[in-house]
């Protein structure tokens, strides 16, 4: 009797079906609509988040759409040491390996003359110390794993530089740094590194009325979360050997 076997085609997409991912700031906004997304596509999300509110209203979300069981989340402040650990002790006990780390939390955060010492700390332990920290656990599982990805969001911030937010600036220029040197690192490991910097995105990180909101949308000066949550999708389902290092995307009327 013949047999067929089905292979891959070299040039095929690579599929998130049964992939475990951890998703930093995962509650709201552009980590939420990730979330949501990816395990549509049938993969294995672990989300966390400062705030049980915003985390139960994603769970509730999911549940709607049929995803409850493939997403899960954990409550822990990245803006700590102790956060950090109860996030990748959640890994282990949800996982026992990681595939895919999105680091997406972050802090706003206006220019240098406002706030203080501690206030300007923990935005940094946040934006950016937390990412380097959950790089170097993730990277220890992806290791053992033969390979993974780490998908950083960064922010069009460190390439225009506006006035006015230079802490926040800081940060996302940092973050930008560590994205093209620490790719060299691990890509020998088999981990891809890749950096998203969005411009201007509909999330609760951004003042303004949802009426202005709406506004600067039909105006084509403000990006959507599901705009950047696709991105990531795209990033991640690029074929083995091809790797996004950096992806740019801002509204189509947005100037800097």
């Amino acid at each position: 009797m013949e047999t067929s076997t089905k292979t891959k085609h070299p040039f095929a997409a690579e599929s998130l079906e049964g992939k475990r991912i951890l998703i930093t700031g995962g509650t709201t906004g552009i980590g939420r609509a990730a979330a949501l997304m990816l395990a549509a596509q049938g993969a294995n999300v672990l989300i966390c988040g400062r705030h049980a509110p915003e985390l139960n209203d994603t769970l509730a979300d999911a549940e709607k759409l049929g995803l409850s069981e493939r997403i899960t989340g954990v409550i822990a402040d990245l803006g700590t040491e102790t956060g950090i650990k109860k996030i990748f002790s959640s890994v282990e006990d949800r996982f026992t390996g990681l595939d895919v780390l999105v680091n997406n939390a972050a802090l706003a955060f206006d220019g240098i003359e406002e706030g203080s010492y501690s206030d300007w700390q923990y935005v940094l332990n946040t934006n950016l110390l937390a990412p380097l920290a959950c790089t170097n656990e993730a990277a220890k599982l992806m290791k053992a794993n033969g390979g993974g990805h780490i998908v950083n969001i960064g922010s069009m911030s460190a390439v225009s530089r506006g006035k006015d937010s230079s802490v926040y600036v800081a940060t996302k220029s940092g973050l930008q740094g560590f994205s093209a040197s620490v790719r060299k690192e691990l890509n020998p490991d088999g981990i891809k590194v890749s950096l998203i910097e969005p411009g201007l995105v509909d999330t609760d990180m951004i003042p303004g009325t949802p009426e202005e909101h709406e506004e600067k949308k039909k105006k084509g000066e403000m990006l959507v979360a599901d705009d950047i949550a696709r991105s990531i999708v795209y990033v991640l389902t690029q074929t083995k050997n091809t790797a996004v290092i950096d992806l740019r995307i801002r509204p189509l009327m947005q100037e800097s």
